[in-house]
């Protein structure tokens, strides 16, 4: 079972639930009242202070999409921790910050996030962390509020929304193997380009040009980093692509290696070296072309993404 369930209060739920809409991997979302003394209580009873319940968003999530940590990290991006019984304008005993956990062997997970958290700041976290004893669904009019009203309130920076929104690909899924595992397992010119920056011989690799729909993964950690869809034909003789299927997961840097003056292109989770990235792309696919060395990568067809995990990205290939 890869679907979890996690209880997050953030001050106003609006802005919370809409946050956490735009990340990958959600199924479900509810806005509600969590852990109070009153059984099915009204949004005016709970402003009143006097029911105990926090307004939190009842999140259900696939956990190969997005893993409880990332979900937790990024919660903690949208509050301030520090604050006791607010968040923005928001003050009172309803709008407390905390995570509610439904199944306890998610405690040492989220228990080593808060602590990371905690080393972040001089003054001591309000955050709670408590088992989800009890929740009741909100009022039908606080559902998805923010999808339903785009220009309503909403306590959190627009900023964290937009990055959100770009998130497709968590790398907390794809942990990188040990670097002398890898020596021994990588075919040796694999290996020397991507932990030693060499090329492989153009036309030389079979994914060149390969067009089948699919996912191109990184070869030594497994994130994925390129789209079928994305990928176009070129005389250079290397895999070409458009984009990455996520602009965080590569990182550019400037290569003037060979008297040249060029872009580095890096995966993000491992940082090997992946090719470079030129200004002569088609100009209908955004003009820019990622040619990339194919031994570093490897190819996962559509038929096989979801059973070897992939399945949350099937949308970004077909």
């Amino acid at each position: 079972m890869t679907h979890k369930t996690l209880c997050l209060a953030g001050g106003c739920f609006w802005g919370v639930e809409r946050f956490v809409q735009a990340l990958p991997g959600i199924l479900y979302t509810q806005a509600g009242y969590a852990n109070g003394r009153t059984e099915w209580p009204t949004y005016e009873q709970v402003c009143s202070g006097e029911t105990g319940h926090a307004e939190a968003v009842l999140v259900r999530f696939d956990a190969q999409t997005l893993t409880l940590k990332t979900l937790v990290e990024l919660f903690f991006t949208i509050i301030d921790p520090t604050l006791r019984d607010r968040q923005g304008n928001d003050c009172g005993s309803q709008y407390r910050s905390g995570v509610y956990y439904a199944d306890p062997g998610d405690l040492p997970v989220i228990e080593a996030v808060f602590a990371r958290v905690r080393a972040q700041y001089e003054r001591p976290l309000c955050t709670e962390l408590a088992p989800l004893t009890h929740f009741w669904p909100a009022e039908e009019y606080h559902q998805s509020y923010l999808q339903k009203n785009p220009g309503g309130y909403c306590h959190i920076p627009p900023g964290r929304f937009q990055q959100a929104w770009r998130m497709l690909v968590d790398p907390a899924l794809y942990p990188m193997p040990p670097l002398e595992l890898l020596r021994e397992t990588m075919d040796p010119l694999a290996f020397r380009v991507a932990f030693e920056s060499e090329t492989e011989p153009a036309y030389s690799n079979v994914y060149w040009d390969r067009f089948e729909p699919g996912l191109y993964v990184d070869v030594a950690s497994g994130e994925p980093l390129f789209s079928s869809a994305d990928k176009f034909r070129s005389p250079c003789g290397w895999p070409a692509f458009s984009k990455p299927i996520d602009p965080a997961v590569i990182s550019e840097h400037r290569d003037t290696s060979f008297g040249m003056e060029r872009v580095e292109v890096r995966a993000r989770v491992s940082g090997i070296h992946l090719g470079h990235v030129f200004e002569d792309g088609p100009a209908q696919r955004g003009g820019r072309r990622y040619c990339i060395n194919g031994v570093c990568l490897r190819f996962v067809p559509l038929a096989q993404m979801e059973r070897e995990g992939y399945g949350g990205l099937i949308g970004e290939v077909e």
